[in-house]
């Protein structure tokens, strides 16, 4: 299986592993990745998904371009992957969950549109991070690219995909395509996870979820969002951080 789902407690781990192809994406990893990525949301034991390698050293080199170079010319076939490469950012861009990217090694192209859909990336010192298009000839979607400006800013993101170059982990740290620089990145998010685990799930869901409204463009609150506001009061989330507050301990969510 080239991309796999490992649950341990509170943390799941969503992990390509095809290393003979640098973890290149093919059709059928698209495909399987949204699933996966349903299935930890559906756990009620996790609270965290990561996002890396099974094997060291790397993290992903994009998509299959010998997939590319053989089914092209298939209309049918560029319908489909494209909307398999969507729903995987999709899936991960609008989880209800955190997710964290832990990358080594290169994260190109579609490894790096992956990385972006998710909600905070950490980096080894030796990661190389970019987004190709021009050095293929191909266009990304305006979902894919949203995802880039979102987080890096329109001039850098035009930066990017102008001129399709790498950037080094501390280049990427610096316009803020990555957050975090870890020699052990793989550990340095599990800590991370482990820390938010540890919070109050409702007030981090919905936390994503009303930036994620800001990100699609919505100005100001509307009823859902008010309720959410009210509703927290109500939930025993904000009865176990009174008390705790209290009694002088750290809660227990």
């Amino acid at each position: 299986m080239t991309v796999r789902l490992e649950k341990n407690g509170a943390i799941a781990r969503l992990l390509i592993d095809r290393p003979e192809r640098r973890n290149a994406m093919t059709q059928a990893m698209w495909e399987m990745l949204p699933a996966l990525v349903d299935d930890a949301m559906a756990d009620d034991s996790v609270r965290v998904l990561i996002l890396g390698s099974a094997a060291p050293a790397m993290f992903c080199a994009g998509a299959d371009i010998g997939e590319f170079a053989r089914c092209s010319g298939d209309a049918d076939w560029r319908v489909a992957n494209q909307a398999a490469i969507r729903a995987s950012q999709y899936a991960l861009a609008h989880a209800a969950k955190p997710a964290i990217a832990a990358i080594e090694g290169d994260c190109v192209g579609g490894g790096c549109g992956l990385a972006i859909a998710c909600d905070l990336r950490i980096a080894a010192p030796g990661a190389r991070l970019g987004i190709t298009p021009a050095k293929l000839g191909i266009v990304y979607s305006l979902f894919d690219t949203k995802l880039l400006v979102d987080l890096v800013g329109p001039a850098r993101a035009k930066r990017i995909l102008f001129t399709g170059a790498l950037h080094g982990a501390q280049d990427a740290l610096a316009i803020g395509l990555v957050d975090e620089i870890a020699d052990d990145p793989m550990t340095a998010a599990e800590t991370l996870a482990q820390t938010i685990a540890a919070n109050a799930q409702h007030s981090i869901r919905s936390s994503k979820a009303i930036i994620r409204r800001i990100l699609d463009g919505q100005p100001d609150d509307d009823t859902e969002t008010l309720a959410m506001f009210r509703d927290a009061f109500t939930l025993p989330d904000f009865a176990e951080g009174v008390a705790a507050f209290r009694d002088k301990r750290r809660p227990v969510f």
